[in-house]
This record gives structure tokens, C-alpha cells and sequence, in this order.
């Protein structure tokens, strides 16, 4: 074997060297990737149209296979059957594809110039096609918009008409429920408001249901879910936004399940007295005892201390009188008892009782204690009848009743005049004294438990109902509650 000297080897790689600079060389002169073809340059002709040129070609075949003739027949054919260009003309020369005409949009030139550049054989492509601009005053997109309108009108009548349809049936159906509901719940739910709202909730949850399928069937999945979803939401909205009629609505609710007066019941609320007049789904209208109509919001109603006279028949009235240290307290109390056990409108059970209440600055304070019916007396007129009896009574048993001692004081003194003395007293004889006769008061009889002041001792219930009938006529339909048996309404 023979043996290579280094000479030889350096030569070898120097030779390698130099053919790689050169190949370097000739990919630098050649220019860019063939794979990569740049962007078609746009040239604006001398009369200012814009005019799409494709790139050139990385080779062009010396000898095609396909004359120019069938290229531009071809083109031709196919634009001509689109039917989107208007006065679409196709020259071929030499490979170089010459488009011209009119289209409406940019898109459509764009793909014209994109199917010649794609056709067998073409070298280039020169688009000619102007895209013109609408006029000012032009109205075809107009029409164009109300025509397609009303194609999608017309698209649409079906599903219009099964829509109705469906909501039509959807609203019988709810009102079905609606009254089957109530039916169903009158025998077992005795608030009104309460039946109404279960029959009429049942009612929109059948109505909903309607909305939904007509939805799904429109192809609105999405809202079909919103609204269903969001019924709860918008409800929490409102329900933030008219907290106080929210508030009101759920107090009339709860007042007309419990029931804590009737119509007519002579009530205490929130510091107002009066008869129940209605109950509502905002507020509790009272007629007050002089004769004034008050509307109390049923969320005050139901929060605050409420004291209903009428629940009840029996009710205790009491009353404070004076007598004089000098009188004898069993004897005073004797005297109110009898006038109270006599009295036609005073209940004898409960009994009622006269106590010793204080001592006052001139007087012993005898509290009166009696029980009277509130339906069918009226407490006003009661407690004036047995006051004006006891004070009688004590007038005629001789028990003083005296006002609370004042001391009156003179600070520049009092003057006295001295007159001259009687004849009787001239002759040296002093006059008697003249004597004082007892107080004594005016005739009264006894007898008359009512004056014609205090009117009889009748209830004033069936008056104030009249009253409020006169002053504000009510809608009997708007009343949560039902009449009381004993109520001023059904006594008229």
C-alpha cells in the first residue's frame, strides 16, 4: 500500500474549501428562496386605474402546452358563467392574462385574478377589473336591504304562526292552571292573597314553559336558557329595587293568614285607633273614632304592637275620683259600688272594684275599676255615664269631693274696711250670726243611666261605618278579609 504524504492531504482540503465558497457564492447571486413568492406589485396605469400584476414566474416553459387561444376561452367561460362581472372580457398573449370588465365588490376581482393566475399554463396575470363606486344619491342598497328584509319576512311567516300558536295555548293553559289552583286550594287556604298568589305563580310557570319551547323551536338555545335562568334573578332584582312594595306585599300576606282583626274590629296600631275598614296588598285602612280615614302600610301593621278591642267582647275601663280626708273610704266605696251594680251597662263578672289608688295632696284617689260588652256599648259613653252617677251618689251621701289646696298669697296685704255698725248693735245688742245653709245640689234624677248628651250608650261602630261609607266609598274587592259576624258591615 502506498503511503499518502501530507502534501497531498492539505491539497485535498484546500480543494474542499474552494468549492464551498463558490457554491456559497452562486446561492447569494441567485437571490431569494423559489419557494417563497412575493407579493403580486400593483401598477396604476397613465389614465390612474389601479391594476393587479402577478409576480413573476421562477421559470417560464420555452414550448407551452397549452395555446393561448383555449386559455382565454376558458377563462372567459367560467367568469361569464358566474355571472358576477359585467362586461367581463379575457385576453391572453404570450401567457399574459389580461382581465377587464366591472364586479361589484373587492372580493369578486380578487378571485378573478386568483382563477387566472391558478389556470394551467398562464405565466401572468394583468386584472383590469374595476370595482365602481355607488353615487351619492343611490338608492339600490336601499332596495337591495328592504328585499332581503322581506325575503327573511317572508322565511319567517311559518315559524311566526306556530310561534302564536304556541303562546296562544301556552296563555289558556296558564289561565287553566290558574283557576284549577285556586280551585284547588279554596277548601284548604283561607287567605285570599295567599290562593291568588299560588294559582297565579302556577299560571306564569306554564306561560313560561310556552316561551321556552317557542325559543328552542327559533333556534335561540341561549336565551331560551337566559330567560328561564333569570326569571329568579330578575325577581331578586325587583325585589331590591321596591323593597318597601315588596315588604307591604309579603306583610299582607302574612296578616291575611294570621288574621289578627276582621272588618270592623276596633283596633290600636302603631299608636292609631279606629275600625278596620280593608286590608289590601299595600296597606290597612282604619276609620279613627273622630271620623278620619287613616291608610297605616302593612309592614308597620305587622311589625308593631297591635291591640285589637274587638277579639274580645268584655273590656275594663277605670277611672280616678277625689274624696275628702274627712270622709270615711269604706263609705265611699260602698256608694261607687252600689251605682256600679246598678248600672244596666256595667258587667257584674268580672265584679268590679273601687280601690284606693293614692294619696293626694288634698284628696284620698279612689280608682274605679268596671267591665262593659265593647260590641254593644260604646266605652266612651259608658265611663261618662258612671262618672257622672258616683259623683251624684256622693253629692247626695254628704261626701265632699274637694279640689287640690293652693296657697294664695298677698304680697301688698289685704285691705279691710270697717263699716259703721248695725242699729242693733248701736243699742249695745251684738246681732247673730246669720246661718249657713248646706249646699245643696240641684235637683237630678237619678234614675237616667244616659243623659240625651252622651246620646244612649250604644256602640258608635255602625255611626264611623257609615261615616267612612259616606266620606270614601271602598272596593269591596280590594278587601283581604272577610267580614266579622259582629262587624259594623253586617249590623247595617
Amino acid at each position: 500500500m502506498r503511503r499518502v504524504s501530507r502534501r497531498h492531504v492539505a491539497m485535498a482540503v484546500t480543494g474542499i474549501a474552494l468549492c464551498s465558497a463558490l457554491t456559497s457564492a452562486v446561492l447569494a447571486q441567485g437571490g431569494q428562496d423559489p419557494a417563497v413568492a412575493p407579493a403580486p406589485p400593483t401598477h396604476r396605469s397613465a389614465t390612474g386605474d389601479s391594476e393587479e400584476r402577478s409576480a413573476a414566474p421562477v421559470t417560464v416553459e420555452v414550448s407551452p402546452v397549452v395555446r393561448d387561444d383555449e386559455i382565454g376561452a376558458r377563462l372567459q367561460s367560467v367568469l361569464d358563467a358566474t355571472g358576477w362581472f359585467t362586461g367581463a372580457e379575457v385576453r391572453v398573449d404570450a401567457g399574459v392574462v389580461f382581465l377587464s370588465g366591472q364586479t361589484e365588490t373587492e372580493e369578486l376581482r380578487k378571485w378573478a385574478g386568483d382563477l387566472a393566475r391558478n389556470t394551467q399554463a398562464v405565466v401572468a396575470v394583468a386584472n383590469r377589473i374595476e370595482v365602481p363606486q355607488p353615487a351619492l344619491w343611490d338608492l339600490q342598497p336601499a332596495r337591495t336591504g328592504l328585499l332581503a328584509l322581506w325575503r327573511d319576512f317572508v322565511r319567517s311567516l311559518p315559524l311566526f304562526v306556530f310561534a302564536s300558536l304556541i303562546l296562544a295555548l301556552s296563555v289558556g293553559a296558564g289561565t287553566i292552571a290558574t283557576r284549577a289552583v285556586a280551585a284547588i286550594l279554596a277548601p284548604r287556604v283561607e287567605a285570599r292573597l295567599l290562593r291568588s298568589v299560588f294559582a297565579r305563580g302556577a299560571g306564569v310557570l306554564v306561560v313560561l314553559a310556552g316561551v321556552y319551547v317557542v325559543l328552542r323551536v327559533a333556534g335561540l338555545t341561549q336565551l331560551a336558557l337566559t330567560v328561564v335562568g333569570g326569571t329568579g334573578l330578575v325577581g331578586l332584582a325587583l325585589g331590591i329595587a321596591f323593597r318597601d312594595i315588596t315588604e307591604n306585599f309579603l306583610a299582607s300576606v302574612f296578616l291575611s293568614m294570621q288574621r289578627p282583626f276582621e272588618t270592623g274590629d276596633l283596633v290600636e296600631i302603631a299608636g292609631v285607633t279606629g275600625y278596620v275598614q280593608q286590608l289590601n296588598v299595600r296597606t290597612t285602612i282604619l276609620m279613627t273614632l273622630d271620623g278620619n280615614l287613616v291608610q297605616i302600610p302593612n309592614a308597620t301593621v305587622y311589625k308593631s304592637n297591635l291591640r285589637n278591642f274587638t277579639s274580645s267582647a268584655n273590656r275594663r275601663e277605670d277611672f280616678i275620683v277625689g274624696i275628702d280626708y274627712a270622709a270615711l273610704i269604706t263609705d265611699a266605696q260602698e256608694v261607687a259600688r252600689q251605682v256600679l251594680a246598678s248600672h244596666p251597662a256595667v258587667l257584674q263578672d268580672p265584679e268590679p272594684s273601687v280601690l284606693v289608688d293614692s294619696l293626694g295632696s288634698s284628696t284620698v284617689n279612689l280608682r274605679v275599676y268596671f267591665w262593659l260588652n265593647g260590641r254593644q256599648h260604646s266605652w266612651l259613653k259608658v265611663r261618662s255615664s258612671v262618672i257622672r252617677l258616683i259623683k251624684r251618689a256622693f253629692q247626695e251621701h254628704g261626701i265632699s269631693m274637694p279640689d287640690d289646696a293652693r296657697e294664695v298669697i298677698f304680697p301688698h296685704g289685704v285691705p279691710v274696711t270697717l263699716t259703721d255698725r248695725t242699729p242693733a248693735a248701736a243699742a249695745g245688742h251684738d246681732a247673730a250670726p246669720p246661718k249657713l245653709r248646706p249646699a245643696v245640689p240641684p235637683a237630678e234624677d237619678t234614675d237616667i243611666v244616659s243623659t240625651q248628651a252622651e246620646a244612649g250608650l250604644y256602640s258608635e261602630a255602625v255611626v264611623i261605618e257609615a261615616q267612612a261609607r259616606h266620606a270614601q266609598p271602598l272596593k269591596d274587592g280590594e278587601n283581604l278579609l272577610p267580614s266579622a259576624p259582629d262587624s259594623p258591615t253586617s249590623m247595617s
